[in-house]
């Protein structure tokens, strides 16, 4: 077999399967690694998206793993436990467009208290659900990157008053200030950031204590820089207004308990249900990329990475 798929969702599968044709040998899994009873690899060249586990002992019979996905700080952390050289790669951008809607849709849902009203539809209830519009608002995008920035274009567009958060500030037309200046400022607070060791844990609970009363939080980048424990402290004491994530703190792990059902849960997994529970939250499983058009150039961009390390042992987009 020329390359085997961890992590293909259906629709994902539905876009390889049409790129890849009858030219290589493959198979898929929507599982994770480690939800599947593979001891050893079952190709030289395997795929995994974000929540995989790769084993160390599999160094000396892989040739080559490519994630599926534009970040590569899980092949970062990968790397150093491997015994043998594994060549690494993944995708360049495919999904900027996507997560940065998502971004402005769970800040505008949380505005307007949708999760509250979906659950007061039953009775058919207005009590309490006096939302907020855009217009006006003040948002603070950390992180304005490419999807950083493309989200400063929509939120401008809908009104928002923008300001950015960056170490290297780069992007023409935004207005960048410090983090201790913008996170009392904002009304919403999105992270965009790269995960680096460097920012692991950087939306602290003493770091958004600081934050404007009712402030809302949203993470559409990686769930090791917002702690769940902190932000459900933030909930508790109501001193953020609400919290939409796309991505959590040990993901992984997570997404494999809560597919399976494990019993009993884990205290991670008891926390998330405490989380929803609040009217005033959002979570969607890593859902941000995910749209027709995306999974369409994520699609292409790994049959290209593929051809690609056939035919020259290297990754066109390699870490």
């Amino acid at each position: 077999m020329d390359i085997f798929f961890y992590e293909a969702f259906e629709e994902e599968a539905h876009a390889l399967r049409r790129r890849l044709g009858g030219e290589l040998t493959y198979a898929m899994t929507p599982k994770t690694i480690q939800e599947t009873d593979h001891d050893v690899p079952p190709a030289r060249i395997i795929s995994i998206r974000t929540q995989s586990v790769v084993p160390p002992s599999w160094a000396g019979t892989l040739d080559a793993i490519l994630s599926r996905t534009t970040g590569y700080d899980h092949l970062l952390a990968l790397k150093p436990t491997l015994s043998q050289p594994v060549a690494l790669g993944y995708l360049e951008e495919y999904s900027t467009r996507a997560v940065a809607e998502h971004a402005i849709l769970m800040a505008h849902a949380l505005l307007r208290k949708l999760p509250q009203q979906m659950r007061q539809f039953g009775e058919f209830n207005r009590d309490g659900l006096t939302g907020s519009e855009c217009a006006g608002k003040n948002l603070l995008v950390v992180g304005v990157g490419r999807i950083g920035g493309e989200i400063v274009g929509l939120a401008k567009g809908m009104g928002f008053i923008v300001k950015g958060v960056d170490l290297v500030p780069t992007k023409h037309g935004v207005e960048y200030v410090s983090p201790e200046e913008g996170i009392p400022w904002a009304d919403v607070i999105v992270c965009a950031m790269n995960l680096t060791e460097e920012n692991r844990g950087y939306f602290s609970y003493e770091h958004l204590l600081n934050a404007k009363r009712g402030a809302i939080f949203v993470n559409i980048a990686r769930g090791e820089m917002s702690p769940l424990l902190d932000l459900e402290m933030l909930l508790d004491e109501q001193i953020l207004g609400g919290v939409g994530l796309d991505v959590f703190e040990h993901e992984g792990s997570i997404a494999v308990e809560l597919r399976l059902h494990e019993h009993p849960p884990s205290d991670r997994v008891m926390r998330l249900h405490r989380m929803m529970k609040h009217y005033n939250v959002l979570f969607t499983p890593h859902n941000a990329f995910n749209t027709l058009e995306a999974v369409e150039r994520k699609a292409e961009m790994t049959v290209q990475q593929i051809h690609h390390f056939r035919q020259h042992t290297t990754f066109l987009w390699k870490v």
